[in-house]
This record gives C-alpha cells, structure tokens and sequence, in this order.
C-alpha cells in the first residue's frame, strides 16, 4: 500500500460520507440527523467500509468486524436517544506491524454529537453489568455491554462536541462475569437469553464466560434489529403488535402493549383514571389458545398510571384467571420526551422473578418502543393537518360553464404534508369563466401557504374584472412581497424555529392561467397565459394536437415583468388538455413520460374520446409509465367545447 492516501466517495448514506486509507490507517467518516433511522446507517457506512477495505487488501478479523458493528449501533442509539443532536461516526482500523498485506490489530469507534452537557454512564465499571433490576438507568444499557466487548472506552470533549469512542483490539475476548452474575440462571444456546420454556427451573449451572460472550452481543444484535424494525412505522397500532413479535417468545410468555391517549390540558396522572386514557392494542401469547382468556383479564385489570411516570419496571399481578399457573409479570411505562405514551407489561410463567439482565434489555426495548410511537403520533398528527390543510385549498365544487364539458384528476403524494398542486374553475362574471392549474415549489405549510394567498387572490381580481395577464402581474407582485414572510412563517409555526443557518426560502409558482367565454353558437373563447408551468396542448377532433400560449417567467422570481397572454378559439369538439409536472416528468428510469413529445402522442390517441374519457385515459398512462407508483403531485384538467346540433 503506498504512501499516498486514495479518497473514495460514497453517497449511500446522508452526509456524504467517506472512505480513506493511507499507511497505517484506514477511516471512515459520515454525518447523520439525530434520527431514529441513524443506528442503520451507522451500521452500513460501517459494513460498506470494511467491505471496500477487504477489496484493497485489508484482513479484518470476522469476530472484530461485527463486535464494531454492534458497538458503532450502540453508541449511534445513545447519543440519539440521550443527546438529541446531529451526530458524525468515525471508525478507524490500526493495522498490524511488520504486515506487508494489511491485517487489523484493532479498530477504533467514534460517535460524537452537540449536547455536551450529558455525560454517558453506565454502572460500577468494575461490574458492569451489575446494574440492580428495580434502579435501572436511565441511559441504556449499550455503554455496560460495550465494556465486554471493547478494550477500552471513553469520552472526550470539545468546545461544543462531545465524542464517545471505544477501541475493539482483535482476539479481544471480554471480561468473564462474577460469581454473583445475575446471568448465572440463564440457560446457553439454543436460548441463549435464558428463558427456555415456562417448565424450565430458575436455576441452572453457570454459564460459560464464552456463552456468557455470546448473550451479550446477541442482546445487543436484538436491539440493533429491533431499532431498524421499528424505525419509520408511521401506525402506532403497528408498533405494538411488532413489539409483541419481538418479545414472545425470545423473553416472555406473554406481553401487552397498552396505549394512552393524549388528552388536552391533562395534569395529573391518579390510578383513577387510568381506564379512561389509556387502551389495550395489542396482546400476544406464544400459545395462540390463550388469547382471548388472556385480553379479557387483562381489560379489567389495566396498570396503573401512577405519578411520576418512570419507565423503570414495577410489579404488575399475574393473571392467574387466564392463565393458571404462575409466574412473574412486570410493567414498563412507555415514555418519550418526557410524555408517557403507554405501558409494556410482560410476563412468563415458571418464575418468581424476571432476571435482572432481562428486565434490563426489556426496558431499553421499551425506550425504542416509546419512540416509534412518538414518531407514529407525530406524523398521525401532520397527516391530519394536512388533509385539513388540503381540503381548505382546494374548492369545494368545480363550476359547470354552459357549452363546455370538463374532467379533472387530482392525486396529491401523500409524503411531505399537503400538496403543491393546486386547480380551481370558478365564475368571473359577465358571461366570463376562469381556470387555473398551479404548482408550487416543495410542499407541506409552506406550499400551502402560498397557495392560500394565490387562489383567492385569483378569484379576487378576476371578479374585479382583471384580465388575464394583469392578474398575473398582480400576482407576481404579492408573492414578491408577502409569500416568503409568510411561508417562513407556517414552517416555522409547523416544524419548529428555524436554525441560525437557516435563511428565508422563496417559494416559486409556477400557473397556467385562463378566461374562458362560451359563444351561443357553439364554441368558446379562451384566453390564457403560461407562467413557468408546462404548456397546454388542443386537441382537434381529428386527432391533431397544437400547443396553446407560450412560455413565461415563474411567479414570484423577477419583480419587473410584464406577463402577456394568448387568445385561441376552442371549436366544437375541441378538447383543452392543462396538467402539472407530475405528468409531464413522470419517470421511468431515465426517461420522463415527455420525453418525444409524448404528452402530445397520447393526446392525438384519445380523439374522439369525451373529456372524463380522456382524463381517465392520460391518468392510466401516466401511472403505467413507471414501475414504481407515482412520487410526485398529479393534476390534470380537460376542457372540451361541446358539440351543438348543427356542428355534430
């Protein structure tokens, strides 16, 4: 390996990470969001290194690489769940000396994040794992197993960051547990967790400190995988059932997963009202015939909600009623950024206590439980927002104009808060209709802003007897002055302040604008303009298909122009075909459902075809275009001058 460092850039994961090795060293670096998604991408920027190190020559041990793996998880989880920040990773391999073909002699693991204030901790480090059951932290227990598995670990700071590193030295085989190890009972592989079965006794002979070894990175593979399952489920519903399938039967016999609900203006936490707020949605048994026995004794028997809520264990009293025999039950209060979301109540027949370890690795569980809620209440409540937002922009009915027949498709994406998209077909007056189709740069509060000062605005002016590229001046000038303040506004009311670095964001709009007027004799009038939206196209009734308008400057870009507009004649049985980009830039790997003009070949294919006909038809070939469902806003509307008598 020479002298020279070779950079490598990879972009599989958020920050742009990288990948180096020089002499001596190898690295690997990325920044990751403080989000619930960072463990997993810790754990890929981690596996893709050592995989490209492999393929340059670098022998890493099997055993190293995944003891790294599971510590990078661990230490990305803490400083998410206990710091709050963005976080950056580091690994580092130290190689052997004296090896002319790179082999590693230890690894090095760095997680660092913005909130130096809270120090990592962990138990008696000469115990570790000595934690008493009924006073567990409140940090997890990542920091107590990474001792086994790591040479060393520690903490250093900087002015505003703090790292957490630990070095995993290969052949490294951990600490051998005391006497007194609570683990002592539990059974080695095939249940390498200790709990064999309800007739299994609760004491067995002491395990070896190689199963002991293997217990404890297969808690930590638990909850690594466990993290990455619930990581993004958007139903808490969801949660709690997968919750159940994570414990029973790997830990418990049974468990029960009750939900609380949020209630406004809620102080006080009295056992009195514990059947009110909260709800039981999931339960699960390892033996299916126990299900409904075990429901219905748990429904009149829910844990209290006491004050102040922990989310230690405490003792919860065994069903006896639904299940027989007895056996240990505890309870979890399920919270999250201080708000209690719900309770976890576990239990397994056959012992008179949980074993300490087990109780330990439950909670930690419970924390990412919480938090999978947490966020599935969150974007509940953004979902509902935004369908509110979305009904209020959008009108309630579209106008039906004598001698025209129109057709609309609206399929908002349902990912990133209320659409961009927007329609509108209302009465101007004095024998005048207008139309509109728009589209706003990104979505959520802030588009939504903007399209609530755009369509009332519209309506506005064209009742006042604007024309139509006067309407859009005018419109061109409010969104100058007040869309951005606004929009800044929304988001910031929406998703929280704006950091220091964050600047007000123009929102552009992009609109087809136009007037229509019905003649008695058959045909309309329509006047219209085009400022930075896709053009509209004619179809005549012998399949020819011209453009309509030209191009212009988006709304909201330049304060000084002059919009223009275009008269054309829609003749009986001429068809008006108006869409937004989630048409015309629908993709299919490469290519877009325009590229050749091939908005205009599947319009000449629909003569003939009524307007609801020809928007369904374009609707179908849009969406069959791709392989993949649409992942962008659609919109499309059909204006067809209407056949007289005389003209058919």
């Amino acid at each position: 390996m020479g002298a020279v460092p070779t950079q490598r850039e990879s972009g599989s994961h958020a920050g742009e990470p990288s990948v180096a090795h020089a002499r001596g060293s190898w690295t690997a670096r990325t920044a990751l969001p403080g989000s619930s998604l960072a463990p997993g991408a810790a754990r890929g920027l981690l596996t893709d290194a050592l995989r490209e190190w492999a393929g340059l020559g670098l022998t890493v041990p099997e055993q190293l690489a995944e003891d790294a793996v599971l510590v990078v998880s661990e230490l990305v989880t803490n400083a998410v769940v206990h710091a709050g920040t963005d976080i950056e990773v580091g690994c580092r391999v130290e190689e052997s000396d004296g090896t002319a073909t790179g082999e590693a002699r230890a690894l090095v693991v760095e997680v660092s994040d913005h909130h130096p204030a809270r120090t990592p901790r962990q138990s008696d480090p000469a115990h570790p794992w000595s934690t008493p059951r009924r006073e567990a932290p409140e940090y997890g227990r990542g920091l107590r197993l990474i001792t086994l598995l790591t040479e060393s670990w520690g903490v250093t700071y900087r002015s505003g960051v703090k790292t957490v590193w630990a070095r995993l030295v290969a052949g490294h085989a951990g600490e051998e547990p005391p006497d007194d190890d609570p683990l002592a009972g539990l059974a080695p592989d095939p249940d390498p967790l200790g709990l064999a079965g309800p007739g299994t006794p609760v004491a067995e002979p002491p395990a070896s400190g190689r199963d002991r070894e293997w217990l404890n990175r297969g808690a930590l593979s638990f909850l690594a995988e466990a993290s990455d399952l619930l990581a993004g489920q958007l139903d808490e519903d969801l949660v709690a059932s997968l919750t159940g399938q994570l414990l029973v039967p790997r830990l418990a016999d049974w468990c029960a997963v009750w939900l609380e609900d949020e209630v406004p203006g809620r102080v006080s936490w009295g056992e009195a009202a514990g059947a009110d707020w909260q709800r039981l949605a999931r339960v699960w048994h390892g033996d299916e015939r126990h299900l409904e026995e075990l429901r219905r004794a748990l429904e009149k028997d829910p844990p209290p909600l006491t004050e102040p809520p922990r989310s230690g264990p405490d003792t919860y009293p065994w069903p006896g009623e639904a299940l027989g025999a007895r056996g240990a039950a505890l309870s979890y209060r399920l919270i999250a950024g201080g708000r209690p979301l719900g309770t976890l109540v576990i239990g397994r027949a056959g012992l008179l206590r949980f074993p300490d370890e087990v109780t330990g690795l439950v909670e930690d569980l419970g924390r990412r439980v919480a938090l999978a809620v947490g966020a599935a209440r969150q974007y509940a409540r953004q979902a509902t927002i935004s369908a509110v937002l979305q009904r209020g922009l959008l009108p309630g009915a579209v106008a039906e104009i004598p001698g025209v027949r129109s057709a609309l498709v609206y399929e908002p994406c349902e990912r990133g808060g209320p659409s961009g998209d927007f329609y509108d077909l209302f009465p101007a007056g004095d024998g005048r209709w207008c139309f509109a189709v728009g589209d706003v740069q990104g979505k959520g509060p802030e588009a939504a802003v903007v399209i609530g000062l755009a369509r009332p605005w519209l309506r506005l002016l064209a009742r006042e007897g604007y024309r139509v590229a006067d309407v859009l001046d005018r419109l061109n000038q409010l969104l100058l002055d007040d869309a951005t303040e606004a929009a800044d506004a929304a988001a910031r009311a929406f998703v929280g302040p704006a950091g220091p670095e964050d600047g007000p964001q123009t929102r552009f709009l992009s609109l087809l604008y136009g007037e229509l007027v019905p003649f008695a004799d058959g045909g309309v009038r329509c006047t219209l303009a085009s400022a930075g939206h896709p053009l509209p196209l004619i179809l005549g009734p012998d399949g020819e298909v011209r453009t309509a308008a030209r191009p212009q400057t988006l709304l909201g870009v330049v304060e000084d122009v002059t919009y223009t507009s275009e008269s054309v004649l829609l003749r009986p049985g001429d068809s008006l075909l108006c869409v937004t980009d989630g048409v015309t830039e629908r993709r299919c790997g490469s290519r877009q459902f325009d590229d050749g003009d091939g908005l205009a070949h599947a319009l000449a294919a629909c003569a003939g075809l009524d307007a609801d006909r020809i928007a369904e038809r374009i609707r179908s070939l849009v969406h069959d275009f791709g392989r993949r469902p649409p992942e962008d806003d659609l919109a499309l509307l059909v204006l067809q001058a209407e056949r007289t008598p005389a003209t058919r």
